[in-house]
């Protein structure tokens, strides 16, 4: 609370030590009778002027709307009004020895030109109605309001002391009636109210000040003259400090949300029309006569009650169908496996902030989900989503939007323009790096981040961000790139060799090229790897390393992988035709993670084998630890093969992170040590820990190997000593540039010749 805010604290404390001390005052009068009655008289002017001091106070230093301050002038005035009105009532009764001075006319113009003001300042304050059926519907439930009210007010109040015995002045009777009438309208028109710039609890209490009225009447009428005191000293003190409450309400008023109106007042009023009807039964009619009014009031309860229960209906009705309403539209807006906006809601609230000026926007892509459907099952698939979806939400907080795309794509729209896209990017990945799910599984993203100025394109900004996405997937996955100009053109070439490779699959620009694999005692050639080449007729030759990774991007490894497979199997049928069986005892084309959840590809390596008529036993299938590691369907393809006489290879061993735990279910045949731990194997270094290390590493996979019966072939040799040194850790087989270098068919036909050749010289 503000210093502003807690100013009109001090106007509540006053009025109600006013309202302490008249009551104080009159407990001690009553008892002594000592000094004059005209005290009593004092107490509201002194309150009014008090309430009067904290509206001034409010208009003055209180951020008020146009018709919050129009409103608060009015009853200023209304304060002022009844302040100067009672001072000079209260000086007449200090020159009245009367218990019940009358009224000055100039007391009376004053105080009712305040009450008047307080109503028309009432009257004034809008209801928030927009049709015009509304807003007669309301006027009418209002009448019957006011009127209920009034009746009641009437009867109890103002009836007794017009009929009485005592004379009342006209004078008080008339500021009575327009105090009743304050206050049966205020809480009418509050009860109407659905929201603006009045605090409704502020009008409410200005509304019990003019309630105060009926407790003075109900003062005076039971009490006559000797009421009048308890009803000025006690009763009437109150009013201000109702007045000084709703100050504050109102200077601590924020706005408030639009509320529905309270539709069962009208059947209260009914039921309260109905108390004086009841109450004038014991008078002097005849039985047939209050028999009649019986049977009305039971009447008109009953009716009341059926419409009541109608009312309950109906509105339990629209919030059914309100309910129904906000469900089908978050339907329509949100995703329903995980809860987030989905990309309905995404492009409309992106397009709202690109019109009203800069926007940012994260692209985030999961790395290999397809991976996990394909081998877990779509159930543990969807589980994932909801886990990615609850990790984007509680990255995001309040700074942004997560949505859902579709699939495995999702994105975020920053929303506050102080965050920064790359804190929040790294924010996600850092979530990311612990385990997701029921399932405890390890998922990586890629996020692409791009910043637009206002006017920019919806549509430009997301392909900006899609650019910058794909090449954060580009240098290596699990990472964040920002978009910058030119940032497309290598994403262009990218799909554009996509496209490419489709051709050239098409074409027949794909060959096959053999590096040996050679048994390092003796040099001679034990069996081949099988390696794809493209022949681009532009570009010459296309590197593996730039068109492998397109290949496996758009799914083309299949159909890749398959052309090597059979070229691969015929040629080494043709090979073992020409040289003998015993020319080649391995024949080793690479297979992608994609092409074994190819549910085709055990049929694609039987058809193989049956068209070439290559034996079972010769063929081996070279797989990363990556690839194997991917659930059950992998591993039931892999144990077919096996079945089939197909042996299979662990390439790259030893980079991976369940290398040891891999040759517990993979059927392997062969382990290929990885080129990173022959690197420098050569090298003495004493006591350096990476040459100890390579050596250890080594070392430890031919004994395991040796142990599992396993054949060991060293990867990416390079100069003899390298050899030499494998030799010594027990090493037979090897495969390098050293040895020999990938070639076409003819070159190794010429190759095996030579080696036919001199063996048999």
């Amino acid at each position: 609370m503000t210093a502003d805010q807690r100013a009109p604290l001090r106007y509540i404390a006053a009025t109600g030590v006013v309202a302490v001390v008249s009551t104080l005052w009159f407990a001690g009068w009553q008892i002594t009778g000592i000094g004059p009655a005209a005290v009593s008289f004092v107490s509201l002017p002194m309150g009014a002027a008090i309430t009067a001091a904290a509206a001034f106070d409010l208009l003055r230093r209180a951020p008020l709307s146009k018709p919050a301050r129009r409103f608060w002038r009015a009853m200023l005035l209304a304060f002022a009004g009844v302040a100067i009105g009672y001072a000079i009532l209260a000086a007449a009764g200090f020159r009245d020895t009367s218990i019940l001075p009358v009224m000055p006319t100039a007391a009376a113009v004053f105080a009712g030109i305040g009450f008047l003001a307080a109503m028309w300042a009432m009257g004034r304050v809008p209801l928030g109605i927009g049709s015009a059926g509304e807003r007669w519907r309301q006027l009418l439930d209002r009448a019957i309001a006011f009127l209920g009210g009034s009746t009641v007010l009437f009867h109890f109040g103002l009836a007794p002391m017009i009929s009485g015995n005592q004379i009342w002045s006209t004078q008080a009777l008339v500021l009575l009636g327009l105090s009743f009438t304050l206050a049966v309208g205020g809480i009418t028109k509050v009860s109407y109210i659905r929201g603006g710039p009045i605090d409704r609890t502020a009008l409410r209490l200005i509304g019990l000040m003019g309630s105060v009225g009926a407790a003075v009447a109900l003062l005076m009428v039971l009490g006559g003259d000797q009421g009048t005191i308890p009803a000025q000293a006690v009763a009437m003190p109150i009013a201000p400090v109702l007045g000084t409450l709703a100050v504050y309400r109102q200077w601590r008023f924020t706005g408030a949300a639009a509320r529905r109106a309270n539709t069962w007042l009208p059947y209260l009023a009914v039921v309260a029309v109905d108390v004086p009807l009841i109450a004038v039964i014991p008078g002097a009619l005849t039985w047939t006569d209050k028999l009649v009014i019986v049977a009305s009031v039971l009447v008109t309860g009953l009716v009341t009650v059926r419409q009541f229960v109608v009312f309950r209906e109906n509105a339990r009705l629209l919030r059914e169908k309100r309910a129904s309403e906000e469900r089908l539209q978050h339907e329509a807006t949100h995703d329903g496996l995980t809860g987030l906006a989905n990309r309905a809601l995404f492009r409309r609230r992106l397009g709202e902030q690109l019109e009203r000026g800069g926007a940012t926007v994260l692209l985030v892509d999961l790395d290999d989900f397809k991976t996990v459907n394909d081998s877990l099952g779509h159930d543990v698939g969807d589980d994932l989503l909801m886990a990615v979806a609850s990790v984007l939400r509680e990255s995001t907080g309040a700074d942004g939007l997560p949505v859902r795309l579709g699939g495995d794509e999702f994105a975020v729209l920053i929303s506050e323009p102080t965050v920064l896209g790359e804190t929040l990017a790294q924010r996600i990945l850092d979530a990311f790096a612990g385990p997701l799910s029921t399932h405890r599984l390890l998922v990586h993203a890629s996020i692409g981040i791009a910043t637009a100025p206002a006017g920019t394109t919806l549509d430009r900004l997301l392909r900006d961000a899609d650019v910058a996405m794909y090449a954060a997937k580009q240098r290596g996955k699990a990472n964040w790139v920002r978009y910058h100009d030119g940032m497309e053109q290598p994403v262009a070439d990218h799909a554009q060799l996509g496209g490419e490779l489709l051709r050239a699959l098409d074409a027949g620009e794909f060959t096959v090229h053999y590096q040996p694999i050679v048994a390092l005692h003796t040099g001679r050639i034990v069996g081949v790897e099988a390696l794809a080449r493209w022949m681009h007729p532009t570009r010459g030759t296309v590197s593996p390393a730039e068109f492998i990774p397109a290949a496996e991007s758009t799914g083309l490894i299949v159909p890749l992988g398959r052309f090597v497979l059979r070229e691969a199997c015929r040629q080494a049928a043709a090979w073992l035709a020409e040289f003998g069986p015993d020319a080649l005892q391995k024949f080793g084309p690479n297979v992608s993670a994609r092409q074994l959840h190819d549910p085709d590809f055990v049929t694609d390596v039987q058809a193989a084998l049956a068209e070439s008529g290559l034996p079972a036993d010769r063929l081996v299938l070279e797989l990363t630890e990556s690839a194997v590691l991917r659930g059950q369907q992998v591993s039931r393809a892999l144990y077919q093969l096996h079945e089939l006489g197909v042996r299979m290879a662990l390439d790259d061993f030893g980079t991976g992170e369940s290398s040891l735990s891999l040759l517990r279910s993979f059927p392997a045949a062969i382990i290929k040590l990885d080129k990173s731990f022959v690197d420098g194997i050569e090298l003495d270094e004493p006591g350096s820990p990476e040459a100890d290390a390579r050596q250890a590493v080594a070392r430890a996979v031919m004994q395991l190997a040796l142990a599992l019966g396993l054949d060991t072939v060293a990867e990416g040799i390079e100069n003899r000593a390298q050899v030499d040194r494998l030799l010594e850790l027990g090493y037979s087989l090897g495969q390098g540039y050293h040895l020999a270098r990938p070639m076409p068919a003819e070159a190794m036909t010429r190759l095996l010749a030579d080696q036919r050749d001199f063996a048999s010289a």
